[in-house]
């Protein structure tokens, strides 16, 4: 279908809203009606023609006493649902009282099949039915809906001489006019911004990402596609119709099923509408409701292709609280073994799970069949980078490429979408890699080529042509290095994130001042033994300050035990916080003293060969929280985390030492590192040429303005 027949249609419908709803409903509300109104117009032309059939089949049905009537039902519809009701919407066009029209209408609804039944409770439509009477708009929204200027049948309208005065609406185009809509009415409503519908282009490209590098392998037989995101259904379709397209091209036999899952009560009931016009009414049944994240419909399934566009920017704190939340998730698709940690989590921020569903399909792939399982989802930036080394977003990537299932980052052309015109990116997984991809990643920099839009389609301003996907494709397909393609081997993407310490410094200070207020606080906190003590260290060692607080601490313990005083761990933090000071230039506070020969010193991790009392030991540091830093090291580091430390740390920090315990793995992916091209800087003979012209092109202006001088 072209773009105007397809703007007329929509337009048309949206028209309805604003013709026949306003000053009933508020223009949030109007979605409520034209939604599930476009889908029973789009069901009740389906089967208009063979109306006649199916009562008479029911009829047949009832007089033999047969209950379970559906099959025979559907077959007299040719459909795979029907209308039993004894009406038509062209029949209740012209119901001249409310009460009888109301009346008929729920008639005519309540003789759908259960399968469109379900799509109905869902639209929540019969709740609309006392407004519309009510404000006597039912009859005229009706009416609206079969004018004769537009077209909602899969067949095309044509004169008596058999010429076609309308085309018919094919399901693909039904769908995307169902798109269209639900997009205007979230415009409208500025609702659900983290939600944004796929353009046909980005599907068809992702349809031909997950399907091209694999088409001379598909092999007669059933394949099972999956979008735990599906919306309206419209990725599964097209992903159908190319599937069917390449196996019909190389001489096979597939059977396609599809199976979605999808927590918004109004696309669900359009994607299950979708494949109920499609006749595909078993498939319908693999459509289901409700939330993947917590509620998944399909736990011990999988998958041979899978993609999605998965909500991103969106919190998923309700999915995550029904998980058990975020300490206690023990949901096996988001909480496995990796890395020697027999749980590693993988549990996002809850306010955005885009990459739980990423997981949620890599937890569906097959790993026994030839093909595994492939998949093309896309995301916005912030999966590449956010999330620091060991968390959620950060493990996520981490257990992906060291798994090897990651073969590329497709990114795209900004304001690609309908509604967000922010970066975005395909991500194409597999557990087949090819010989030449395994252990590589290739990113691809598609964000240049497009097509203008004619007219934007809210913020979609630009599209792939056939040539580009063409082009995009043959990159993934045949991957080689290039100014928009680069490839990486899996650990470039990698670092270790270790942290530095530094020794604590402190200096004691036992002057009176400091001493007089070390008593009124050890007055406050019942301490006035401490108050003491301190009061007899400093006649023995000077009022200082005194720069080894090990040597002061000594002194205490000396004091302690002649008068007996208990040190307890609260009596030491007093001494330390109020009486000392940090300083570069006091000896380092000693953590623990290992007995000679029970540890080697080990400086870069914080065992340090130490004399204490005349012995020579190995000792550890109490370290300064204040000077912690960390460092991310890139795991391709040439000789490793102590090649990099002694390089760039200790030259300038000799008394620094890494925790071993702390050091953490992470991963993030930067496009901008990789394709960034700086632009040449301005000549010195362009910038001056600049300043010439501008200098003539204000010559005489200052005259003209206040005079020439006196």
């Amino acid at each position: 279908m072209n773009h105007v027949i397809h703007n007329s249609i929509v337009n048309f419908i949206w028209g309805i809203a604003d013709d026949v709803l306003r000053d009933v409903y508020v223009r949030g509300k109007y979605r409520d009606v034209i939604l599930p109104m476009t889908v029973i117009r789009r069901l009740d032309a389906l089967l208009e023609p063979s109306k006649e059939n199916v009562l008479g089949m029911k009829k047949q049905l009832d007089g033999a006493g047969i209950a379970n009537q559906h099959a025979a039902l559907c077959q007299a519809s040719g459909e795979a649902f029907y209308n039993v009701s004894p009406f038509t919407l062209r029949d209740l066009k012209n119901r001249a009282k409310q009460q009888q029209l109301k009346a008929d209408f729920e008639a005519y609804l309540d003789g759908f099949s259960p399968n469109v039944q379900e799509i109905l409770d869902k639209f929540k439509f019969r709740n609309q039915i006392p407004t519309l009477i009510e404000a006597d708009i039912l009859g005229h929204l009706i009416e609206k809906f079969l004018d004769g200027r537009v077209n909602l049948s899969p067949k095309p309208v044509q004169d008596v001489d058999g010429n076609e005065l309308l085309p018919a609406l094919d399901n693909h185009s039904m769908g995307t006019i169902f798109e269209e809509l639900i997009r205007r009415f979230n415009e409208e409503n500025n609702e659900e911004a983290g939600e944004h519908f796929t353009p046909r282009d980005v599907v068809k490209l992702m349809a031909d990402l997950i399907f091209l590098p694999v088409a001379d392998d598909i092999e007669s037989g059933t394949y099972l596609v999956y979008d735990g995101a599906c919306g309206t259904g419209g990725m599964l379709t097209v992903a159908e119709e190319r599937l069917a397209e390449l196996a019909q091209s190389h001489g096979k036999d597939v059977s396609i099923h599809l199976f979605g899952q999808e927590v918004q009560p109004e696309t669900y009931a359009i994607s299950k509408a979708d494949l109920l016009l499609k006749g595909e009414g078993a498939e319908a049944e693999n459509m289901k409701y409700g939330s993947t994240l917590s509620s998944d419909a399909f736990p011990s399934q999988e998958f041979d292709f899978m993609l999605s566009n998965p909500p991103y920017g969106k919190s998923w704190k309700t999915d995550l609280e029904r998980l058990g939340g975020k300490g206690d998730i023990k949901d096996l698709r988001f909480v496995t073994q990796h890395g020697g940690d027999p749980e590693y989590k993988m549990v996002t921020r809850s306010s955005d799970g885009q990459l739980m569903f990423l997981v949620n399909k890599l937890s569906k792939m097959k790993h026994t069949t030839h093909f595994g399982s492939r998949i093309a989802e896309v995301h916005n930036g912030s999966s590449l980078f956010t999330g620091d080394a060991g968390q959620g977003e950060s493990n996520i990537r981490r257990w992906i490429i060291e798994n090897d299932w990651l073969e590329a980052i497709i990114a795209l052309p900004e304001n690609t979408f309908y509604n967000t015109g922010i970066a975005t990116y395909i991500w194409v997984l597999s557990n087949r890699k090819s010989e030449e991809r395994k252990g590589k990643v290739q990113l691809v920099d598609a964000t240049e080529w497009y097509v203008p839009l004619r007219r934007n389609l809210g913020k979609k301003n630009c599209e792939f042509s056939e040539e580009h996907i063409r082009a995009i494709c043959d990159l993934v397909v045949n991957p080689i290095q290039s100014d928009k393609s680069k490839i990486f081997p899996n650990e470039a993407f990698g670092y270790w994130k270790v942290t530095v310490d530094r020794p604590l410094r402190l200096a004691v200070d036992l002057s009176p001042a400091r001493l007089e207020r070390f008593e009124r606080t050890c007055a406050k906190a019942k301490e006035e033994p401490l108050a003491n003590l301190a009061r007899r260290v400093n006649e023995a060692l000077g009022a200082g300050p005194h720069l080894d607080f090990n040597a002061f601490m000594d002194a205490c313990d000396t004091d302690a035990d002649k008068h007996g005083v208990k040190l307890t761990a609260k009596r030491k933090k007093l001494l330390q916080s109020e009486i000392c000071d940090t300083s570069e230039d006091a000896a380092p506070v000693l953590k623990k003293v290992h007995k000679p020969g029970k540890a080697k010193p080990d400086p870069i991790h914080g065992m340090f060969e130490a004399e204490v009392n005349g012995k020579t030991c190995v000792v550890e540091y109490e370290p300064d929280t204040a000077l912690r830093d960390s460092e991310q090291i890139p795991l391709l580091e040439e000789g490793g985390i102590e090649a990099f430390f002694r390089r760039e740390v200790l030259p300038y920090t000799p008394d620094a030492w890494i925790d071993p315990g702390k050091t953490l793995v992470g991963y993030e992916i930067s496009f901008t590192r990789h394709f960034y091209r700086p632009a040449p800087m301005r000549t010195l003979d362009e910038i001056k040429a600049d300043i010439y012209a501008l200098e003539q092109e204000t010559e005489g202006l200052l005259e003209q303005i206040v005079g020439e001088a006196e």
